[in-house]
């Protein structure tokens, strides 16, 4: 994660779940499997038999199975082709079938279950008290805030205040400090145990000189007469509809970072009705909305919304110049 829901998974990624016939997970005799490709095969043949949902950091069984069994190993993903043909050792072979079993048992996001997910290659630790992060925002910093065509900010360094409403894990913040080398952040969330996760990320990433974090609802807890040059916002934004619908995985994470109201809009209506207080004269806000662009330019005809795309979005994020807020 107003957001049409998706059948599956809400957000970020679409959630993929398999075609194929249910049936009962085996386990095979431990000489049958020795390299990291046999024990990714066989993560692939028991998530299908299980019919899990895939929308946490992958997209897809194979992509989910890779990850799991190389973070196991303490590989990167994009190192699994150099030792695909390596054999496990015991003590490995017995880490990667104790996860394979508690991804399909507690159908619990592999993201948790390994307290790790990668953001454009950033690793963010992860638990349940924070939504697993997968938003696009921070593929559209790197596509349209680095000048070229399209661009809505020409030069990253001109940016030097940056707000991250509803920041979850702070993996957003992180990627704003990242992007922007001479920006300051200030990260908002209403949650205590987003925020200690998030503190644990900025303090992780060497950035607690950068990244401030603030508790409380949206704008209420910044300082007096703050402004700045970028607002980014991934709201919680799943209609009532899509609440009732979230698969097991989703299950897991908290409800206050899907639930947006009957119609996935409240918290969007009050970033909207708080950002030109809060933006520069040549600032502009950045918010993720899912599904749920054709609700938010129902509700906002007035409002020049310029949706951008991604790799894997189509209209699901837009930007709005501080110039638009004026009437």
């Amino acid at each position: 994660m107003a957001k049409r829901a998706r059948p599956a998974a809400p957000r970020r990624a679409a959630a993929k779940t398999s075609t194929k016939p249910s049936t009962k997970p085996s386990s095979p005799e431990a000489s049958e499997l020795t390299t990291l490709l046999d024990y990714v095969r066989f993560a692939v043949s028991q998530f299908n038999a299980a019919d899990l949902v895939f929308a946490h950091g992958t997209t897809d069984p194979v992509a989910e199975a890779v990850f799991l069994v190389c973070e196991a190993l303490h590989l990167r993903s994009e190192q699994f082709e150099s030792f695909a043909t390596a054999r496990v050792t015991r003590a490995e072979a017995t880490r990667i079938r104790s996860l394979i079993a508690a991804r399909i048992r507690t159908r619990k996001p592999a993201a948790y279950l390994l307290h790790k997910v990668y953001m454009l290659g950033v690793p963010f630790y992860v638990d349940e008290r924070v939504i697993v992060p997968r938003s696009f925002i921070g593929e559209l910093l790197q596509s349209h805030f680095s000048g070229g065509d399209g661009a809505v900010v020409e030069d990253p360094g001109e940016i030097t205040r940056v707000l991250d409403l509803c920041t979850g894990s702070g993996c957003l913040a992180i990627l704003a400090a990242r992007h922007f080398p001479n920006a300051q952040i200030d990260a908002v969330d209403i949650s205590a145990d987003a925020l200690a996760v998030a503190e644990r990320n900025v303090a992780d990433h060497g950035l607690p000189d950068t990244v401030t974090l603030h508790r409380g609802d949206l704008f209420a807890p910044l300082p007096r007469g703050a402004r700045y040059d970028l607002i980014i916002s991934n709201p919680p934004y799943v209609d009532s509809e899509g609440m009732a619908g979230l698969p097991r995985e989703c299950r897991h994470e908290p409800a206050l970072a899907f639930d947006g109201g009957p119609d996935g809009l409240a918290a969007v209506r009050r970033i909207l009705a708080g950002a030109a207080r809060h933006l520069t004269k040549t600032g502009g806000l950045l918010c993720e909305v899912g599904h749920g662009r054709d609700a938010v330019e129902a509700a906002f005809p007035e409002l020049p919304f310029l949706w951008l795309d991604t790799e894997e979005s189509e209209g699901e994020v837009f930007w709005l110049p501080a110039e638009a807020f004026v009437s």
